[in-house]
């Protein structure tokens, strides 16, 4: 079965149809950094991105974008009094439905700093033209500062089909973290925190399930450098969430290992921030990537997935 994480972007089939907002569209090529998982609601499909305020980016067929209006207008204050350099760039956010909610999680942090959060918004629509589908500020989910051992930024959810609710997360440092997270609230549950995986440069994890294996996918290398970028996908296994994962060697992500999955290709450079859905019947894994063709530009892309007899994901189409 895949993930109920995956299962969260393709809800709601049951509702009217949402027609498209009628913002402003894109002549041709939005910019997409930093991706999150695509969520639909009815027929609108829903990504949110790095920029001013979260940006948003609506589509019927997950082909042709329409921009729509950033997340935060007005800033939460806790966003400039926990990372005082804060000007609302806001990063790497991720969204999950559950229950009558959509949760929407974001990094707060400032370049190459250890001072950051995670916070979180909400609300019971995605519809720019519904009066429920202003997001509510929801805090804190976890912090850090510069006695931190970790970096709290780049969210990633998962919904496992016994109903509990994990975000991984992290960048450089220590590496990539795991914490469970109370579905009732979208808040942390405990304190526990668990490593997954490390490397000299690391970031971007996500978590995938399939047939009874949880898939970590990170980046290693580095971002933000447009076709000088050096972002690939690596990827490792376990038969619990919490680990470890390994890598198809053997070796251990939290010590290292890491299996390339997809790396730079053609004028596709630097891929990452990996997140799935399952659409008529295949999984497709949505990152960005940038666009040699077009001087670098941040771009969004996707592959089929494919499993080989060792239950490993393959990709079956690559641009």
């Amino acid at each position: 079965m895949i993930t109920l994480r995956i299962a969260a972007a393709i809800l709601l089939s049951g509702l009217l149809s949402i027609a498209a907002p009628p913002e402003r569209k894109f002549d041709r090529f939005p910019s997409f950094h930093d991706p999150s998982t695509p969520i639909r609601e009815g027929t609108l499909w829903v990504v949110f991105a790095t920029g001013n305020g979260i940006l948003t980016r609506y589509s019927q067929d997950l082909k042709t974008w329409t921009e729509g209006e950033p997340v935060f207008k007005k800033f939460p204050a806790w966003h400039q009094e926990i990372v005082p350099s804060q000007k609302g760039h806001l990063w790497a956010p991720d969204v999950i439905r559950v229950g009558d909610r959509f949760l929407l999680y974001y990094s707060v942090s400032g370049w190459g700093k250890k001072v950051s959060a995670i916070g979180l918004a909400s609300s019971p629509s995605l519809d720019p033209k519904n009066h429920d589908s202003q997001w509510k500020d929801e805090g804190i989910v976890i912090r850090s500062d510069e006695k931190s051992p970790f970096n709290a930024i780049d969210p990633q959810l998962l919904a496992d089909t016994d109903g509990s609710l994990w975000m991984v997360f992290g960048s450089f440092w220590t590496g990539i973290q795991l914490i469970e997270l109370d579905p009732k609230t979208g808040l942390r549950k405990g304190d526990k925190i668990q490593q997954l995986a490390w490397h000299e440069t690391i970031e971007a994890a996500s978590l995938l399930k399939h047939e009874g294996y949880y898939y970590l996918f990170v980046n290693w290398g580095l971002c933000c450098r447009g076709v000088n970028s050096t972002y690939e996908i690596r990827v490792g296994r376990s038969k619990k969430i919490t680990g470890p994962y390994l890598d198809a060697s053997g070796d251990d992500l939290a010590t290292g290992g890491g299996t390339v999955f997809l790396k730079s290709e053609g004028d596709r450079i630097g891929p990452g921030q990996a997140s799935f859905i399952e659409e008529k019947g295949d999984t497709r894994m949505f990152f960005h990537y940038y666009d040699r063709a077009r001087g670098g530009s941040p771009t969004l892309g996707n592959v089929t997935l494919k499993w080989s007899d060792g239950s490993w994901p393959e990709v079956v189409n690559s641009p």
